[in-house]
């Protein structure tokens, strides 16, 4: 990313796992450096497209500048998508055996992953872009590490780990977050500057 010195776009994230993933997947082809930054921004209610907006359009409020943010779903179909954007709080309530034994009284233990990235220049009139992921895969009974977040308890189709058994560059060829990423490095490595980077709408 050495090409990339002066054109820093700033990741919103206080996770440094979660940015570590996110620069393994984007590599050295990424034009842009990204910069990580914990801000504190509310907790949005909605649906997820609803939720990076909001979310993106206050964090570029508060940088003044172009910012990405990162919102994850993690939707069990036997409840009509839910948790949802709010896996966040079920996961801290409940661990990855609790998500697992939500789905207890359900036949039906499939669900998906769901990544969007949002985008924003920092100027208020410009639209936010959305780029998105999705990984279907099943809620299992939680096997291996306990490092990144509710990983034991989801295998994607067609594998027989999960997540977090599953090793890192297998999971960041599949995953929802490189599904998402994909997209969005495919949009930035079209532009020349993330300040021109609204040429087409969302």
């Amino acid at each position: 990313m050495a090409a990339a010195a002066g054109r820093n776009v700033v990741f919103v994230t206080g996770n440094a796992k979660k940015l570590e993933e996110v620069l393994q997947i984007l590599g050295d082809a990424f034009p842009y450096r990204l910069v990580a930054k914990k801000i504190d921004l509310p907790e949005y209610q909605g649906e997820p497209d609803e939720i990076s907006i909001q979310k993106c359009r206050e964090a570029a409020n508060q940088i003044q500048g172009p910012v990405i943010v990162e919102d994850t779903c993690l939707c069990f179909n036997a409840l009509g998508g839910l948790p949802g954007p709010y896996i966040k709080w079920f996961l801290e309530k409940l661990k990855p055996e609790g998500l697992y034994q939500l789905l207890a009284g359900f036949e039906d233990k499939s669900a998906y992953a769901l990544c969007t990235f949002a985008f924003s220049t920092g100027n208020p009139e410009d639209p936010v872009k959305l780029f998105k992921g999705q990984t279907c895969g099943r809620i299992v009974e939680p096997r291996g590490p306990r490092d990144f977040g509710w990983d034991p308890c989801f295998q994607p189709d067609g594998y027989d780990q999960t997540y977090a058994e599953l090793p890192k560059a297998v999971k960041n060829s599949i995953s929802h977050r490189y599904k998402a990423l994909k997209e969005l490095s495919g949009y930035f490595s079209q532009q020349n500057n993330p300040a021109e980077a609204t040429s087409t709408p969302s």
